[in-house]
Order: C-alpha cells, then structure tokens, then sequence
C-alpha cells in the first residue's frame, strides 16, 4: 500500500515544484534605439571601451566595437561602414578623441539615428583635426610625438599616465602605454567632406580635466555645433574613469531617438 501511494506523491510533488518555481527575469528591452557603436580614439583601442559595454549590454542594447586601421580618414569611415551595414536598425554612433572626426564623416550612414562625441574632435566641412588641436596651446602633460620614421604618431609613455590618464592607476597606464595604438600622421590633416552632426541628433561629453585635448577646444567646438553637452571631471579616457555616467549619456541619447 506504501508504494503505490508513494508515486503519486512524488509526481504531485514534482508538478508542484514546477509550478512555484520563479520564471528567470525576461531580457530588459531598451526603449529607443537599441544599438551602439563605441569607436575608439587613437593611442587606446576598443578594448577600452569594456566598462561601458558590459554596462550598456546589461540594459539589453547590442553594442559593437569596431576596430580602425587609423592610417587614414578614408580607411577610418571604410572600416566604421562595414560595422554599421550589419546593423539590423538604427544606431547611436559614439566616438572619442580622433574617432569624433571619423564619426562626422561617416555619421551620414543611414543606420546612425544619433551622434555621440567623448572628448572628440567635431570639424565641419573642410576642416581637420590638426587645425583643432592646434586651435589652443597644449598641455605641458600632454605626450603626443612627432611622427617616427613610417609616418605613425605615438604618445610618449612617460607622459601616458598624466597626460592621457590620470585617474587610473600606474599600472594601468603603463599597459595602456604599452597596448597603444599608434596614428598615422597624416590622418590628422585629412578634411572632412561632411558634417553629419548638422543633420543628426548630437550630444557630447567634454572632459574639463583633459590634458590630451585642450577643454577650451572641445568647448569651442561643442559650442560653435550648438549641440547639448556636459562637462565632467575627468582625464581624456572618460569612458575608463567614469563608465557609468558615460554609459548614462550614450543611453539618453538612445532613449531622445532621431532628430526630429
């Protein structure tokens, strides 16, 4: 009598289990635009952009990283385009220091609803970053050499910490140093053709601690652009030293959506 009622209590007990146990908690969807493009900078590739991507995914966006040749604009905007062709809807484009005149030029991509500029250069037509960077005097931080003999700009490692960044530890930029990716010099003096923020959503983040590019440049450029910005606290790798109020950014814009 035992084993017969013992089964029929087992199966209950199974289905009962079944039924109470908590469903897992449903991918959160992202209001707004659902994809990201993080493009790095010169001296500090992709790798860098981690902090904000593992935050980002974490909401549900699909976050690509490209990854730039940096020899030339033209094979910049080549390399963004194939990452953006794969996109199955429309993007924030996000871009840090060098990539922001890569963005400018290839913002014109028909997936890129908005812009995003992280301590980035923000030509118009017909202008470089070199005229830019130039625009105001340098800090004596700042690390940036003179091209070697192929023609490739690196930042001097010594300076790399305090002039690159600042608030991370040494150790941290001494691999950052050794990791960098170097540009081609001539890239800098490449001209823009168009200027996709006139057109599209715009924002930017100007780094008013920045020893790499002068803050008075970036506010002169945001401000010239009429885009909305913010200013933080922080050395040229805002997306390194303060991930969450970047990732925070990049998402209001997503969630803002197309110029309307």
């Amino acid at each position: 009598m035992k084993n017969k009622l013992t089964a029929p209590i087992v199966a209950l007990a199974l289905i009962l289990f079944t039924v109470i146990q908590p469903k897992p908690a449903a991918a959160q969807v992202p209001s707004g635009i659902k994809n990201v493009v993080l493009v790095h900078g010169a001296f500090a590739d992709r790798a860098g952009w981690e902090k904000v991507y593992r935050i980002l995914t974490a909401k549900g966006y699909h976050v690509v990283l490209p990854q730039l040749p940096l020899t030339s604009l033209s094979d910049d905007v080549a390399a963004l385009n194939i990452a953006l062709d794969k996109l199955d809807g429309p993007a924030v484009l996000v871009g840090h220091s060098w990539s922001g005149t890569v963005i400018t030029q290839a913002g014109l991509h028909p997936k890129v609803a908005a812009l995003v500029y992280i301590a980035a250069f923000m030509p118009a037509e017909g202008e470089n970053s070199f005229q830019w960077v130039s625009s105001a005097p340098a800090a004596p931080e700042s690390g940036l050499l003179p091209p070697d003999e192929k023609g490739y700009v690196y930042y001097d490692k010594a300076k790399f910490h305090a002039g690159f960044c600042a608030e991370l530890s040494q150790t941290e930029a001494d691999f950052m140093a050794d990791d960098q990716q170097p540009i081609k010099a001539s890239a800098f003096g490449d001209k823009v053709s168009i200027a996709a923020w006139k057109t599209k959503a715009s924002y930017a983040i100007l780094t008013s601690n920045d020893k790499s590019i002068n803050p008075v440049i970036q506010r002169n450029m945001y401000e010239r652009a009429k885009v909305p910005f913010i200013e933080l606290k922080s050395s040229h790798v805002a997306f390194l030293a303060h991930p969450k109020e970047v990732a925070e950014y990049i998402i209001s814009a997503a969630v803002k959506g197309p110029k309307s």
